[in-house]
């Protein structure tokens, strides 16, 4: 009765694991992704601020471009630049915290797995199969 417990416990874990694990993929993607959109900002506002104020600058709307001023899109620029690094912070508190979530997780197979040694061969020769 306590090994089928104990089985029932080690694919609980392991659910558990599979699930923070693409979290945390996922998150890391995302933040790959902002990282991106901020160099992008970035870049573009160095190419914007040399630039004189009354020279032509166009944003681009899909495959159209509109005349704006330059004051609006050096604006627009930073403000993706900051809602960038702001997305990034929050994504790296939640990055944190899964791994603590893993960490946890990894704990609790490793203390499940040294109370019942006989578990651990049961699943090296499911594995094998």
């Amino acid at each position: 009765m306590a090994d089928e417990a104990n089985r029932a416990a080690f694919f609980e874990i392991q659910g558990r694991m599979i699930e923070l694990t693409a979290k945390l993929k996922q998150v890391q993607t995302q933040m790959r992704n902002k990282e991106g959109e901020k160099k992008r900002a970035f870049l573009t506002l160095e190419e914007l601020r040399p630039l004189s104020d009354e020279a032509n600058t166009y944003k681009s709307i899909g495959r159209t471009f509109v005349l704006e001023p330059k004051s609006v899109l050096v604006n627009e620029q930073e403000q993706k630049l900051k809602d960038s690094e702001s997305a990034i912070a929050s994504l790296q508190i939640s990055k944190e915290y899964i791994e603590k979530q893993v960490a946890e997780v990894e704990n609790n197979l490793r203390e499940l797995l040294n109370q019942d040694p006989g578990l651990a061969r049961q699943i090296m020769s499911m594995s094998v199969m």
